[in-house]
């Protein structure tokens, strides 16, 4: 098609509203909007399908702005194409409880898919977005599933590794309707993209990713050519396209276009003066729109409420002609498990010997029996895991049938795409991998927290119970870690039945990510006859065992809870009765109510912790005076057995050091 003055226009409106809000704010990113508006208003003008009256519309095209230090592009963007954010939200930018803050974040402003701004991440996202459209066009038909998954990437986004592991399997799973725009303008903060990003060729790169990759070679001024390149990309079903757009950071900036000097910093009022100046913008109020650019922008807003409409009556139809798929849709909306959906779930057997991975993996079969849109993956290691559905398939990107992803050695991107998957809606996703490896997801992790996302991460060998692997794969300080991440959920449950309710526990969750953390060492089935039940999983902690008049109290987790139980045994030998707490989850406990933390762990008591991990953290248990047993130090290569023992883990040692601490303090 051919563009005109009012597309020109309507860019440069863009402009002028985020170097305005950046100067107001005196904070932000100008450089980015400046030179990628061209894009992002050819993609939203003509081609992305959205409805700002109901921005959640399940069938609408995604958009994930990856480069999110350039967030007033997609603020202005917003504003413009009518969602809820008004000049005044813009005029806010950067402020204490505003819409608009520095870097987008999901959930807090209308039409924001994704929180950005870790680079990398964004570039990740989508890629679960396109996955979870392929599933969702399987699960329901493409009358109810059937759009597109749009992202603008940058410089840095594609430096990141992240962007590569996603980019990898986003090629190999042929994810024809994933399309990235990449601004590629050779300057990042410090300076030239030159000084460390000069001998890559990212067209290749891609292309040997088995991307379909397209350049536009003046993505300033050329929006013919930018719109051909994106029906190009929407043409190609059979993979991902990647759209090369070379730009100017900072462009119409008579000083600063090109420059570094425009990336981070505003503008300064008397830049700002010119370089409205040279893009013609003759308007002398900050934050103008001309009434013929809202005219204009509407035309976008109605095709899209057009087909919003036009999708409603297929949904409708599809309630009265197929009732059955109509209520599959409305499972995939809601993705909970109601409770009479768990009476289904094994109960296993007292005394049976079963690692925790194993009981997680006969779990996470019988719930994807109950849940068609439950799916997820692991980083090449399912037969370690126990984390594959059986008789799901593999994930085919093509058509989105079968419920295994295999994520390959990916662990970043695996987790990014997993909330990828969770930002999309209408399915619930896990992840697995050994317990070690967390420490590559931990950026996407953090974010799921941050979002309130419901991902579940299936982390197992757990401790130094791996064994002879050694060192480098035996996780010490990792527990903690997670634990001391907000939103976060940690549950080390401490045999299968405890797994059982783990999984309840991460399934019920709808506010947030889950990690599962499970052991690759056997341990026995515990009689809960004789001992605290397993529900009290959901309290964080519970009695496990107790003795009348007990002197101390042993609060373990996981595999080391059946270690307390036996030195509670050997104690008793001593005439030193103690209570065991099985703890699965120090999270959970501390949001307890003071009352039910003083019932399980007494502050009168003596109280000691026991947990093959980093003892950090463990006074808030136990106490100034309490006794932390733990690990101070990584681990080593040998039979766990003798690990245990060697780092006085095991049973006797345990006692003894039970047994000398309350000696000598008590």
């Amino acid at each position: 098609m051919s563009f005109s003055d009012i597309d020109r226009l309507t860019i440069n409106t863009i402009r002028t509203l985020s170097i305005d809000a950046v100067q107001k704010a005196n904070s932000g990113h100008p450089g980015m909007p400046l030179g990628a508006a061209p894009m992002a208003y050819v993609l939203w003008q003509n081609h992305l399908k959205f409805n700002p009256k109901n921005p959640s519309w399940f069938d609408r095209d995604r958009f994930v702005l990856s480069a999110g230090h350039g967030s007033m592009l997609v603020y202005s963007l917003l504003h413009l194409y009518g969602f809820d954010l008004t000049l005044d939200d813009l005029k806010n930018f950067r402020q204490l409880g505003s819409k608009t803050p520095g870097h987008p974040e999901f959930g807090l402003t209308a039409g924001v898919e994704a929180t950005t701004g870790p680079l990398g991440q964004g570039a990740a996202n989508i890629v679960g977005m396109a996955i979870a459209e392929r599933k969702l066009a399987n699960l329901l038909g493409r009358e109810i599933a059937d759009h597109y998954s749009y992202a603008i990437v940058s410089d840095g986004d594609l430096m990141e590794g992240v962007s590569a592991e996603a980019a990898s399997l986003a090629g190999h799973l042929k994810l024809g309707k994933l399309i990235c725009l990449y601004d590629s303008n050779d300057v990042t903060l410090d300076g030239p993209a030159d000084l460390c990003f000069s001998r890559e060729d990212v067209k290749k790169r891609y292309e040997s990713y088995g991307w379909q990759v397209l350049e536009v070679l003046k993505g300033d001024t050329d929006l013919d050519a930018i719109d051909q390149a994106i029906h190009a990309a929407k043409a190609d079903t059979a993979r991902p396209s990647l759209i090369i757009v070379k730009t100017t950071i900072g462009f119409g900036s008579p000083n600063k276009a090109g420059k570094s000097s425009s990336h981070g910093s505003p503008l300064g009022t008397d830049e700002l003066t010119l370089t409205k100046k040279a893009l013609n913008w003759h308007y002398p109020d900050a934050f103008y729109v001309p009434k013929e650019v809202h005219a204009h922008c509407k035309k976008a807003i109605a095709h899209g409420e057009t087909a919003n409409a036009e999708w409603t009556k297929r949904l409708d139809a599809i309630k009265k002609e197929s009732p059955h798929k109509y209520v599959q849709y409305e499972e995939c909306i809601r993705t909970k498990i109601y409770s009479d959906a768990f009476h289904s779930l094994p109960v296993f057997k007292v005394g049976e010997d079963l690692a925790t991975r194993e009981a997680s993996g006969k779990v996470l079969n019988t719930i994807a029996t109950q849940a068609p849109w439950f799916f997820g993956g692991d980083a090449d290691l399912s037969c370690s895991t126990n984390t594959s559905i059986r008789d799901g398939a593999s994930f085919d990107g093509q058509t989105g049938a079968g419920r295994n992803i295999h994520y390959g050695v990916r662990e970043h991107a695996m987790a990014s795409i997993a909330n990828g998957i969770a930002y999309h809606g209408g399915l619930r996703s896990y992840t697995a991998t050994f317990f070690c490896f967390a420490d590559y997801m931990r950026p996407a992790i953090r974010l799921a927290a941050m979002n309130h996302l419901p991902v579940v991460y299936v982390f197992t060998h757990d401790s130094i119970g791996l064994g002879e692997d050694g060192p480098t794969h035996q996780p010490v300080e990792h527990l903690m870690s997670l634990r001391a991440m907000p939103g976060l959920i940690t549950l080390r449950p401490a045999d299968s039945n405890e797994t059982r309710e783990a999984w309840i526990h991460a399934m019920e969750r709808m506010d947030g990510p889950t990690a599962l953390v499970f052991s690759r060492q056997k341990l026995k089935t515990l009689d809960r006859t004789k001992l605290g039940s397993e529900k009290g999983l959901h309290q964080g902690a519970y009695v496990l065992s107790t003795r009348p008049n007990f002197k101390a109290i042993l609060v373990a987790t996981g595999a080391e809870v059946q270690t307390a139980l036996e030195c509670q045994s050997n104690l008793d030998v001593q005439g030193i009765p103690i209570q065991v707490v099985s703890m699965p989850s120090i999270e959970l406990f501390l949001k307890q109510p003071a009352s039910y933390r003083e019932s399980v762990v007494p502050s009168t008591v003596p109280r000691a912790s026991l947990e093959a991990g980093s003892k950090f953290g463990w006074r808030e248990i136990v106490g100034d005076k309490g006794l932390v047993i733990g690990l101070d130090h990584f681990g080593a290569s040998a039979p766990a057995p003798k690990l245990f023992e060697s780092f006085k883990l095991d049973s006797k040692s345990v006692t003894e050091q039970v047994s000398a601490w309350l000696k000598q303090n008590h």
